[in-house]
């Protein structure tokens, strides 16, 4: 990642955040003492360790790391780089000391192939300047101390990319009103539904929504150039008093904000299903970029995992998103939080990139496919991991109401045309399920194997809730 400098003390964000002092000693120290922020980044430099850590003979270090440390608290990690060209050919291993107990963790597998979930080659968000190389963030809970180790997968065949970085993520407070409850949703496959009738696309941002509303129980932007024929904000709508939650609408209410110039004549659209805003869930506004980018419509969903792993509750699913978004901001250097939407393992639905949940918000998310698509983000990691149903049928219900405002059918096919994303040349145009997997675009294991298999049933039960036969 571009900006940072190996001899550098400290990183400043908008916040005035105040990283901590470049430690390369492998002794212990005293964290130092800061001013209590909402949220904040320890950025610490990688140094050589392990065999030939002080043998400038041996050419380039084949091992990385930070040795263990008391640092301030922190509940995300993640390593980055200066070069988002450059990838970490090798594995990433951490490993960290829990707040309260004071027991250390074993050494968890940080993901390090996480270049495809970012913004589209040549776009201005790419080309800014700003974005740096990644891993992917992961979960570890409230901890004071930390270690990392870094390898490179052959010695001298694969050398570590420059500027490493270990990124410390803490969350901080939510929202001082509370913010919006998670709550344990069902999940049921959905009943066949009466077909839908006529509507139309809402224009309003996400934060107009209606006020707050209690949960159903019985269900489971820019300074860049927006795309040609997109529409474009420049300054966010301030937020409504209460504005934490977006509630359950019947599908007549639904139907009554659509655009049946966008659904068609006859839409079938899924009922909005409830959405806890970015209000919500705490995101510092002062973070992000300040205007939006649209595209000119949402043809394809593409479903992934954050890969920041399954030791979350859905309580603390809120302080998971506040991390992630300060990692793709201040450490990654992205204008927003990548995904348009995230679901918790309880089947919460989270807005996510800013823009409005309506609208066709050009997100960072599947790269060389961003343009009319909407990223969904599972949180958790499902390579191995069975995901939960509240969590698929989540997924169908959201998918039902977001494709079926812009005509989509989830159980149809569509046409991208590839930004160039590794596994599709620029220009190359690619068949896809109109809700895919974020593998079907990149060679990636995302969304997870266990995921991935439940498309189709998010497939089916999405058609449902539209009222599909």
């Amino acid at each position: 990642m571009r900006g940072f400098l190996a001899s550098s003390v400290g990183v400043a964000c908008i916040a005035a955040l105040i990283f901590p002092l470049s430690l390369l000693s492998g002794a212990a120290t005293e964290p130092p003492q800061v001013p209590d922020l909402p949220g904040s980044t320890q950025s610490l430099p990688l140094a050589p360790i392990g065999e030939g850590a002080s043998d400038r003979s041996r050419g380039a270090a084949t091992e990385q790391g930070v040795t263990e440390r008391d640092v301030r608290p922190f509940s995300l990690v993640g390593v980055v780089w200066d070069d988002v060209n450059a990838e970490l050919h090798g594995t990433v291993q951490v490993r960290t000391r829990a707040v309260g107990s004071g027991e250390w963790s074993g050494w968890q597998d940080v993901e390090t192939h996480n270049h495809e979930h970012g913004a589209d080659p040549d776009s201005a968000e790419s080309e800014s300047g700003k974005v740096r190389g990644s891993t992917a963030p992961l979960w570890v809970g409230e901890s004071d101390g930390v270690e990392v180790r870094v390898r490179s997968e052959a010695a001298g065949t694969a050398p570590l990319p420059e500027g490493l970085r270990l990124e410390l993520v803490d969350p901080g407070e939510g929202p001082a009103s509370g913010g919006a409850a998670p709550v344990e949703l069902a999940s049921e496959e959905p009943a066949p539904a009466e077909p839908a009738s006529e509507g139309a696309v809402s224009e309003e941002p996400a934060s107009d929504g209606p006020a707050p509303a209690e949960p159903a129980s019985d269900d489971p932007a820019s300074e860049e150039p927006a795309p040609a024929g997109a529409d474009r904000a420049t300054e966010p709508a301030p937020a409504p008093p209460d504005g934490n939650v977006l509630p359950e609408l019947s599908r007549a209410e639904t139907e009554a904000e659509a655009d049946p110039a966008v659904a068609g004549a006859t839409p079938y659209i899924g009922p909005r299903p409830r959405i806890i805003t970015r209000q919500g869930w705490g995101a510092d506004e002062s973070l992000r970029e300040r205007t939006f980018v649209y595209t000119t419509s949402v043809k394809a969903a593409f479903v992934h995992h954050s890969a920041t792993g399954n030791n979350y509750t859905c309580a603390q699913a809120p302080s998971v998103l506040r991390s992630i978004y300060r990692y793709h901001v201040v450490s990654s250097g992205w204008r927003d939080f990548g995904y348009n939407f995230a679901v918790d393992k309880c089947g919460n639905i989270y807005e996510g990139r800013a823009g409005g949940v309506a609208k066709a918000v050009l997100g960072a998310h599947t790269l060389g496919f961003n343009t009319d698509s909407v990223g969904i983000a599972v949180l958790g990691t499902y390579s191995l991991s069975t995901p939960p149903a509240a969590a698929v049928t989540a997924v169908a219900r959201l998918t039902a109401w977001k494709l079926g405002l812009y005509g989509g059918n989830p159980r149809g096919k569509v046409v991208l045309t590839s930004g160039g994303s590794g596994k599709y040349a620029k220009g190359v145009r690619v068949n896809f399920n109109v809700i895919s997997g974020h593998r079907d675009g990149f060679f990636t294991d995302c969304p997870g194997a266990l995921l991935y298999s439940r498309l189709g049933t998010a497939r089916s039960a999405s058609a449902k809730y539209q009222g599909r036969a």
